[in-house]
């Protein structure tokens, strides 16, 4: 075994064992995120709470496992997320939230 591989070896040594850990961290949300319950319907069409929404054309949507997800493999699934909204109002950036993170306040009402 070469010394690079030998390096390469080591390292996965010592990090696998913390990847539980970091895993296991809550993700970090803005302040100024809210929490809604989403219905995805054909995208950049949202309903936030019952009320029509649109997705802006940036927009950004990571999982409960904070993978990114497209909009259109969400259509007509509902889910409580926390979101952020852009200038023009349209929501930039969604997080599926896991049952854990619903469990939680909101971070505008902690």
């Amino acid at each position: 075994m070469d010394k690079r591989h030998f390096l390469l070896a080591l390292a996965a040594a010592i990090a696998l064992p913390a990847l539980p850990a970091l895993a296991a961290e809550p993700r970090p949300f803005p302040p100024n995120a809210k929490r809604g319950k989403m219905a995805f319907g054909y995208a950049p069409d949202i309903a936030v709470d019952g009320k029509p929404r649109q997705l802006s054309p940036a927009a950004r949507i990571f999982s409960d496992e904070n993978l990114t997800v497209v909009p259109s493999a969400l259509a007509d699934a509902t889910f409580i997320v926390n979101y952020t909204e852009d200038l023009n109002g349209n929501i930039n950036l969604v997080w599926i939230l896991t049952p854990e993170e619903a469990r939680l306040p909101a971070a505008n009402k902690r």
